[in-house]
């Protein structure tokens, strides 16, 4: 890898910095940059990428730390998500998130809530069972604290996982 320290004068002959390629390094050399760095456009994170804590104590790898998929919908209208393509109304307080990208396996996880009669009374989100999830849909209930299940409007529910 070859290396050209650049002066607080700016580099010789080089009128602005795009006819300028600065630093080039393989995975195996590494880099180390000190201070803020301004990243522009769009550029892929890899999959062992990792922020550190605001405390500075720990770090958490971003690609495990972010949710995968939510939803907010009214019976089967989405009105805004994250990779869930469609929701399926199964009936009263029974929805089906159907992902656009597929979760890896069954072992994600999901919470939510919903608004009941105008927001007089919370919802909370149960899982059925006898319906379990699949790595392309999460079934999911929307049940009053009595357990009687009603549609909530809006159902608001985020998943949390690892996808394909």
């Amino acid at each position: 890898m070859a290396l050209t320290k650049i002066g607080k004068e700016g580099i010789t002959g080089v009128s602005n910095a795009s006819n300028a390629t600065f630093l080039t390094a393989t995975s195996a050399e590494g880099v180390t940059l000190a201070g803020t760095l301004a990243v522009t456009g769009v550029h892929t994170v890899g999959t062992n990428a990792v922020a550190t804590s605001d405390g500075g104590a720990v770090t958490t790898n971003i690609v495990q730390g972010l949710c995968k998929a939510w939803v907010n919908h009214n019976q089967a209208t989405v009105n805004d998500s994250f990779n869930v393509g469609s929701v399926t109304d199964n009936g009263t307080g029974d929805s089906g998130h159907n992902f656009t990208n597929n979760m890896a396996n069954i072992h994600y996880v999901g919470s939510g809530m919903g608004v009941h009669d105008g927001g007089a009374y919370s919802t909370f989100m149960s899982y059925d069972h006898d319906d379990p999830f699949t790595t392309a849909q999460a079934t999911v209930n929307q049940q009053l604290v009595n357990q009687d299940l009603h549609d909530a409007e809006p159902v608001n529910t985020m998943y949390a996982g690892d996808l394909a």
